[in-house]
C-alpha cells in the first residue's frame, strides 16, 4: 500500500503527459508525434524535460501571456556549480546570488520556478507586483517537491517533467485567477488531483505511525496486568 502512494503521484502526472498533451494534436495522424520546439519560457535545461511536457508549457505559457502580459519561466540545471562550500550558509548565499542574477534579467511581470537536482534546490520567485498572486510554498510542496522526492523506478527525466509541468501549470492558473482571466489550456485540475493523493498519503503515514504506537502501548499494558 505504501508503495503504490509513492507511486502513484509521479505516475499521475506522466499519464496527463501522455494524454493531456499528445492527444492534444489535431491532425489527421492516429499516432501522437512529439514536437521539439524551442521554448520561450524554459530558459535552461530544456534537454533534460519530455518534448511534449515543453511543448505543453509553452502553450500555457503563451496563453497566460498573451492575456495578462506574464511571463512564467523556468530554470532547471543539474547543478548550479561544482564550487565546495565551507558551510550550509555560504551555499545558500551563493544560490540566492546564482538567482538575483537570473531574475535581474528578466523584464517584469514574471514568476520563474528553479531547480537545481544535485543542490536539492527548488524555488518559486515572482517580481514584485506578483507577491500576492501565487502561494509559493504551497505550489513548492502541494505541487513540485513530492513528484521530485517521490522514491521509484521512474527516470530523473520523468520526474523532472512531471513535477515542473505540474508546478508550472499551477503557477499559470494562480496567476490567471490573481488577474481575472482563464487559461485554458492549463492542467490545474490533475495538478490538484496529484496534490491531494500526496496529502492523503502523509495522513496515512501519521495515522499509521500513531496507531501503530497506540497498539504497542496497549500490547504493552496488557502483557503486564
Amino acid at each position: 500500500m505504501r508503495k503504490f502512494f509513492k507511486h502513484i503521484g509521479v505516475l499521475f502526472a506522466l499519464l496527463s503527459i501522455i494524454t493531456i498533451i499528445s492527444f492534444g494534436d489535431t491532425s489527421n495522424s492516429s499516432v501522437p508525434q512529439i514536437k521539439h520546439i524551442n521554448s520561450k519560457f524554459i530558459l535552461k535545461g530544456q534537454a533534460s524535460i519530455d518534448p511534449r511536457a515543453v511543448e505543453k508549457i509553452d502553450i500555457m505559457g503563451d496563453e497566460l501571456f498573451v492575456k495578462t502580459g506574464v511571463s512564467v519561466y523556468i530554470y532547471a540545471v543539474n547543478q548550479y556549480s561544482d564550487k565546495k562550500f565551507s558551510n550550509t550558509k555560504s551555499k545558500i548565499e551563493f544560490i540566492k546570488s546564482f538567482e538575483s542574477n537570473i531574475t535581474n534579467s528578466l523584464k517584469p511581470p514574471y514568476a520563474l520556478i528553479t531547480l537545481s537536482m544535485e543542490d536539492k534546490h527548488v524555488n518559486l520567485i515572482t517580481s514584485n507586483d506578483l507577491f500576492k498572486a501565487v502561494d509559493r510554498d504551497d505550489i513548492l510542496s502541494g505541487y513540485i517537491i513530492p513528484l521530485l522526492a517521490s522514491h521509484d523506478k521512474n527516470t530523473p527525466q520523468a520526474k523532472i517533467s512531471a513535477s515542473l509541468l505540474n508546478g508550472y501549470s499551477e503557477v499559470v492558473s494562480s496567476i490567471a485567477k490573481y488577474k481575472g482571466v482563464e487559461v485554458k489550456s492549463v492542467i490545474s485540475g490533475v495538478g490538484r488531483t496529484i496534490s491531494k493523493i500526496w496529502k492523503i498519503f502523509i495522513y496515512l503515514i501519521v495515522f499509521s505511525g500513531l496507531g501503530a504506537y497506540f497498539y504497542a502501548v496497549w500490547k504493552d499494558k496488557r502483557k503486564h496486568r
